[in-house]
């Protein structure tokens, strides 16, 4: 009995050490870096881009043929384990899911970040072929959406066949994609729902993906209440392979945060903890990389300003950098403009994008309109761009319809080439269309195409039926840089309704009618009628 303590010591120690050398080694096989991007923007608000980055070395996609089969054990030090088992169970990759809250204003704010900002939530993913109908992609698919719905507590379950296309021009891989023997090939699924808003209940898991979730590093700037304050805020998470790499997952969020509104001077200085309401305490130890960069306001957007502390790394290309893992102090950045008493907007801002869209849907009738997008080439050269257009089989197109007209109201249907278009099944799959834009230096080009609004089954209508249907946005991509895309607004359609209201009017009659005169005949057949005689009482009281 004596010796057992020390005997079970060993064996403790002994297993630690062990598990140590295991942790230590799984942790060389993996390598986690974080950065957090400030520019402040011309109009006074300041966009902040989140960016935490796990590298897998040498990891490679599991194999679609491989399903039937028991998969090898996957052994996770930083990788969140939760979505290593999602992209191992259904072979998954690359995919890339956005979910955000407002419309992104490429003309006041420029170009994100990340390119995913369109309204709503947005899943893509590239896929390889299985052997079997049970590892087919739109089953694999179908279960990927269950699986991030489950794991980020967002409706992605709704992304059935009614939203799910398959436009490759749009969304080319990021990454690499590994081979696969003949004829099995990869293809792309693509679904929104733009109404899906992000809140809380997303970003809490979505911290929870991190090695130091709000305790330490640059995610401890995350406070809900002020990023779920922001005039534009989003999460998302992508998924890639990088040949030679390995498997790569990025986790991002932004926001475009206004100082000026939460300012009681009305003035556009900020701080670290003004925009967020804390400060970054310490640095992250399991980070490699943690770097916080602030994006220095040229000279003609005016005023002169200051920056502190002074940028821990040398300045480069307007760019002011802190590295986080040289510091063990607490960090707090300000910019102020010392000269500057009350900051007005500017009225005559140019475009800060290459391309300006407007997109809108004309009529009031509930059964035609007409979609009407307006662009414009702020840049002096000639620009191709790809143009994708989603519709859900509610809204359908009238292709012969299409015009194409430049701004002096000329007609120019030699700008609109290589168009593919795959009409809708009615309550099944959406329409799809797909062209080549070719925009001449300034110029502006008006598209229009007639819709014809369907009516939908009585079942198909959504309880907020009255408030209308959300349409995507349409997606542009510039050919000569296919990463990044420019999202239009959402659009809401407002289809014949009918008066849902009746039913609960019927409800409402029946049951007061039943309950008057089941009520009546009820106290007719069952109350009994006594003749009581009042002065034998009275008398009887008074003796």
């Amino acid at each position: 009995m004596m010796r057992s303590p020390p005997i079970c010591l060993f064996l403790i120690g002994a297993m630690m050490m062990g598990t140590g050398k295991a942790v230590k080694a799984t942790a060389e096989e993996e390598e986690f870096r974080e950065e957090l991007t400030l520019r402040p923007l011309p109009d006074g608000k300041v966009a902040a881009h989140f960016s935490f980055s796990t590298l897998l070395r040498g990891a490679v996609p599991r194999a679609p043929s491989s399903l039937g089969t028991d998969d090898t054990s996957q052994h996770y030090s930083i990788f969140p384990l939760a979505l290593g088992q999602i992209l191992r169970e259904h072979a998954i990759p690359e995919f890339h899911l956005t979910i955000n809250s407002g419309k992104w204003d490429y003309d006041r704010w420029g170009h994100p970040g990340e390119p995913g900002v369109g309204s709503g939530a947005e899943l893509w993913a590239w896929m390889g072929d299985g052997v079997q109908r049970e590892t087919s992609i739109d089953e694999r698919w179908k279960a990927l959406q269950n699986s991030l719905s489950g794991l980020f507590c967002a409706s992605l379950g709704q992304m059935h066949t009614l939203h799910t296309t398959s436009p490759a021009r749009a969304f080319p891989p990021t990454g690499d994609l590994p081979r696969l023997p003949a004829p099995h090939k990869h293809s792309l699924r693509h679904a929104t729902l733009p109404a899906e808003r992000v809140c809380t209940e997303n970003l809490t898991p979505f911290l929870k993906l991190l090695p130091c979730p709000a305790r330490a590093g640059i995610a401890a700037l995350l406070e809900p209440h002020k990023v779920f304050d922001a005039n534009w805020h989003g999460l998302g998470v992508h998924v890639r392979w990088r040949a030679g790499a390995g498997v790569e997952l990025v986790l991002s969020v932004q926001a475009v945060l206004d100082p000026v509104r939460i300012s009681v001077e009305r003035r556009r200085d900020w701080s670290l903890r003004s925009l967020f309401d804390r400060s970054i305490p310490r640095s992250c130890n399991i980070a490699t990389s943690s770097v916080v960069r602030v994006m220095l306001p040229s000279a003609s957007e005016g005023g002169s300003y200051t920056l502190s502390p002074e940028p821990w790394l040398s300045t480069e290309d307007s760019i002011a950098s802190y590295d986080l893992t040289n510091g063990t102090s607490e960090l707090d950045i300000a910019m102020t403009w010392p000269e500057e008493q009350r900051f007005s907007y500017p009225l005559d801002l140019s475009p800060l994008s290459d391309l300006s869209v407007r997109r809108t849907l004309k009529g009031s009738s509930q059964t035609h309109g007409e979609l009407s997008v307006v662009i414009r080439n702020n840049q002096p050269v000639t620009v191709r761009t790809h143009y994708l257009e989603t519709m859900p089989w509610h809204v359908e197109f009238f292709l012969h319809t299409l015009g194409v007209s430049c701004g002096d109201g000329t007609k120019c249907d030699y700008l609109f080439t290589n168009m593919a278009y795959t009409p809708s099944q009615p309550h099944n799959k959406p329409a799809l269309l797909q062209a080549t834009i070719e925009l001449p230096p300034h110029e502006t080009v008006h598209l229009s195409l007639r819709v014809h609004k369907a009516f939908l089954r009585y079942q198909e209508h959504r309880p907020d039926a009255q408030r209308g249907w959300d349409l995507p946005p349409a997606v542009f991509v510039p050919v000569d840089a296919p990463f990044r895309r420019i999202y239009t607004s959402a659009l809401l359609v407002d289809l014949a309704t009918p008066d849902f209201s009746m039913p609960y009017n019927v409800i409402i009659m029946s049951s007061t009618l039943i309950a008057l005169v089941f009520g009546s005949l009820f106290n007719m057949l069952i109350r009994r009628f006594v003749v009581v005689n009042l002065d034998d009482e009275v008398s009887t009281s008074t003796q």
